[in-house]
């Protein structure tokens, strides 16, 4: 008898603000959410043909002391409550914290996790066995969308948040 393993299943990470909820620039309160029009149905989409929908968020507003980690988690609470109402879930959120020149104390660094660099895609791949080859990234910024393709995921810019203020000639050197 052999020991097949299960294929890895592919997923879709989603930036966070610009991307499922209206860019605010640091946000750190939970009346600030707005959500985008319809993504909670795309989502609730998604979770029916059961393909892991992950957020990987960079939070540097934590290393700038505008707001704390705990806070971050509320937010990402309250967003899940919201598009709860509809029927849909974020099965896992990243977060990366730092900023590698502003900060204070172990928040001011350069790391691995902190968009473009992949370490909350990886970090994701790992604990839920996927496919990232098989895998899309969406976002607003070009360090999403350099994220997603830096481990061979599929990525799309959206135009809501930041992703309207790029030219076609930004967007082709990726």
């Amino acid at each position: 008898m052999t020991n097949k393993r299960l294929p890895l299943s592919p997923a879709v990470f989603l930036d966070r603000d610009g991307v499922i909820i209206k860019e605010v620039n640091y946000l750190s309160k939970i009346s600030q959410i707005e959500l985008l029009v319809g993504v909670a149905k795309a989502i609730s989409i998604l979770n029916k043909k059961k393909v892991p929908v992950i957020v990987v968020t960079n939070q540097s507003g934590v290393a700038r002391g505008y707001f704390s980690e705990r806070m971050v988690i509320e937010i990402h609470d309250a967003i899940n409550e919201m598009i709860g109402l509809e029927g849909a879930h974020i099965d896992q959120y990243y977060f990366c914290p730092h900023h590698p020149t502003e900060g204070k104390f172990s928040y001011k660094k350069i790391c691995e996790c902190r968009k473009p660099k992949p370490g909350m895609l990886k970090k994701a791949a790992i604990e839920f066995e996927l496919d990232l080859r098989r895998s899309f990234m969406i976002g607003d910024k070009l360090s999403d969308i350099e994220s997603g393709v830096t481990v061979g995921c599929k990525s799309i810019l959206v135009r809501t948040g930041y992703g309207g203020q790029y030219s076609t000639e930004e967007l082709s050197a990726i």
